[in-house]
């Protein structure tokens, strides 16, 4: 269920700032998303999985989390990330 390097790597590269960035809110939210609709296909076929499912509540809320920051502190990058994410205000 874990990403792998490679998968890891090719999300950083679509959403980092520069070369060297590996941590800001975008490139965070983009590795939490996609945990999140691993985790959400894992529920779909293991509907009892409740441990996967309180793993999925708290990722859920980090990214939100994550969402409010970049919302608060830098709007446009907001606005642009959960358009391409796919996701809703």
């Amino acid at each position: 269920m874990a990403l792998t390097l490679n998968q890891k790597s090719s999300i950083v590269g679509d959403f980092r700032r520069s070369d060297s960035d590996t941590g800001s809110p975008e490139v965070q939210i983009a590795l939490l998303t996609t945990r999140i609709q691993e985790i959400t296909e894992h529920l779909k076929s293991n509907k009892k999985d409740h441990a996967a499912r309180l793993g999925l509540l708290k990722l859920v809320g980090k990214r939100n989390r994550h969402l409010r920051y970049l919302a608060r502190t830098n709007n446009d990058a907001y606005k642009t990330l959960i358009q391409r994410l796919g996701l809703r205000k």
